[in-house]
C-alpha cells in the first residue's frame, strides 16, 4: 500500500478522534490497526486526529472516503452504525469533541464542489470525559468488528 500517495483518486480510510481521550479516539485506533494490514494499492489510511480544515485537501483528492469516529448518543456503548452523510446536517448531533470541525469540513467540500462519496462508521461511546490513550474493554473488543465492516464496505465499493 502506498501510504504517501495523497493526490490520486482513490479510497481514503480516515480515523477521527482524540487519542488522548480514551474511547473518543476509536477512529484513530482503527486507522492505526488498518495501517498495519495489507490493503489494496488504491487505499490510503490516515489518522485524521480531531479533524478540521487541515484534512480538506486530503479528502477532496479521493473519490471514496470511509470515516470512523466516536459519537455520544442514546445507543449502548459499542454500537456501530454506518451513515452516509451528504450534508453537514447528516452527521449525528453529538459528534464528540470535533463535531463542528467535521461539519464545517463537509460544508467547505460542498461549497468547493469537491464532495467525495463519504461513508461514516460511528461507534457509540459512554463519555468523552475519559482520559488516557487506551480504550475501555467494551470499546476495544469491537475494534475487529469495525475493521471488518470497513473492509466489507471497501470491497463492496470496488465491485
Amino acid at each position: 500500500m502506498n501510504k504517501n500517495k495523497l493526490s490520486s483518486p482513490s479510497t481514503l480510510i480516515l480515523g477521527i478522534g482524540n487519542l488522548l481521550m480514551g474511547d473518543e479516539g476509536i477512529g484513530v485506533h482503527v486507522a492505526n490497526a488498518l495501517q498495519n494490514e495489507e490493503l489494496p494499492d488504491h487505499v490510503f489510511v490516515l489518522d485524521g486526529g480531531t479533524g478540521g480544515f487541515h484534512l480538506l485537501e486530503v479528502i477532496e483528492n479521493h473519490k471514496l472516503v470511509i470515516m470512523i469516529d466516536a459519537t455520544l448518543d442514546s445507543n449502548p456503548p459499542g454500537t456501530i452504525r454506518l451513515i452516509k452523510p451528504k450534508f453537514a446536517t447528516d452527521f449525528p448531533q453529538a459528534m464528540s469533541t470535533h463535531d463542528i470541525g467535521l461539519k464545517d469540513l463537509v460544508c467547505a467540500l460542498q461549497l468547493l464542489d469537491k464532495m467525495p462519496e463519504i461513508h461514516l462508521f460511528v461507534v457509540s461511546i459512554a463519555s468523552i470525559q475519559q482520559q488516557g490513550m487506551t480504550l475501555t474493554k467494551e470499546i476495544e473488543k469491537i475494534v475487529p468488528t469495525v475493521i471488518q465492516r470497513v473492509r466489507e464496505l471497501m470491497e463492496f465499493k470496488m465491485v
